[in-house]
């Protein structure tokens, strides 16, 4: 499918809206701005028939609209970060209950099937984020624990049952923010320590993930000062090229967390976000709820692709992992 300029611009966000069923904003998202995806928060989920609803009306949105089809994501992480809950859906106790590979496998079974069964095909899951045990962190309630072996071998279980299950699996927070005590919802966390420290702990999890096939690989909006002191790893071009692109080699999607978070709008313009994340080969800009920022990003990716060489042929590359990830989606048994 050769897209257009407009289309290359939209496939490189996943945004968020208002509302439980299609409706005019997402027609506007869709048919005006070609978004690559959208994201489902609480505020959009009804019973499960008004879920599937909502995802086949957006893709059938998309498909007569001649759009590739939609990345529809969420949060489904179990514990305390699951947008689907009972009674419809299975509740479970959370990553740090985990204990074995096989209680790992059993909750991404049966999360990727209610996944698929609504028609909703990534997950921003699993956290693979290694806490520390004398430092109580804001991942605590989150993460598999504080030995990043065990971390990385339960992440690769929950990652290769969700792939092989038909949903596309997406790890977080790269390079690891189990040591951070401030949330990046309020402001930017600040974290000290260097590549050895990385390398000993934080890293080795995402190279499971990597090993093991994950879709995508999600960065942290956090500032890690001895690697990059102005930017944090969600737009930096050290953090997202030229560690985890470069030196990792992963071949799959890279993408933002939310840009509508503190950590980028109390420190950083939305158009010098957008060039970073451009020039920082980050295949997807993360901006979660309903705003004029969603416009004026897809206006800001045009104008870049448009008026530099490199950035086009950088978006060329970004749209063909974006496809070839949209190519393994697998329809819904059940329509």
């Amino acid at each position: 499918m050769i897209l257009s300029l407009a289309q290359k611009a939209g496939q490189r966000l996943m945004v968020g809206f208002d509302g439980k069923a299609f409706n005019a904003d997402l027609k506007f998202l869709i048919g005006t701005l070609k978004v690559g995806g959208i994201i489902l928060f609480s505020r959009n989920l009804g019973t499960p028939d008004d879920i599937r609803r909502l995802c086949n009306d957006v893709q059938d949105y998309a498909r007569s609209s001649g759009q590739p089809p939609l990345m529809i994501a969420i949060d489904q992480e179990g514990g305390q970060v699951a947008r689907l809950k009972a009674p419809f859906f299975s509740e479970f106790p959370g990553n740090p209950a985990i204990k074995t590979r096989d209680a790992a496998l059993n909750f991404a079974r049966v999360t990727a099937s209610e996944l698929r069964s609504i028609c909703v095909n990534m997950n921003y899951a699993p956290v693979l984020d290694v806490t520390r045990p004398d430092i109580p962190g804001i991942m605590d309630g989150r993460s598999f624990g504080s030995d990043p072996h065990r971390v990385a071998a339960i992440g690769a279980a929950v990652i290769e049952t969700l792939e092989e299950n038909g949903i596309l699996s997406v790890a977080k927070h790269f390079p690891g923010i189990g040591r951070t005590v401030l949330d990046s919802h309020i402001d930017i966390p600040v974290i000290k320590e260097g590549m050895a420290d990385l390398e000993s702990c934080d890293l080795i999890p995402f190279k499971a993930a990597i090993k093991s096939g994950v879709s995508g690989i999600m960065l942290s909006h956090i500032l890690y000062e001895k690697l990059d002191n102005i930017w944090p790893a969600s737009l930096s071009v050290f953090i997202a090229r030229d560690l985890l692109r470069s030196r990792m080699r992963y071949t799959g999607l890279v993408m933002t967390d939310d840009l509508d978070m503190g950590a980028i709008t109390r420190h950083y313009a939305l158009d010098a976000a957008v060039d970073q994340a451009l020039s920082s080969e980050i295949d997807q800009i993360l901006i979660c709820h309903k705003s004029t920022a969603i416009e004026s990003a897809f206006e800001q990716i045009q104008k870049r692709i448009r008026d530099s060489v490199s950035l086009d042929a950088l978006c060329d590359q970004s749209i063909q992992r974006i496809m070839a990830a949209k190519d393994r989606i697998r329809p819904y048994d059940g329509l």
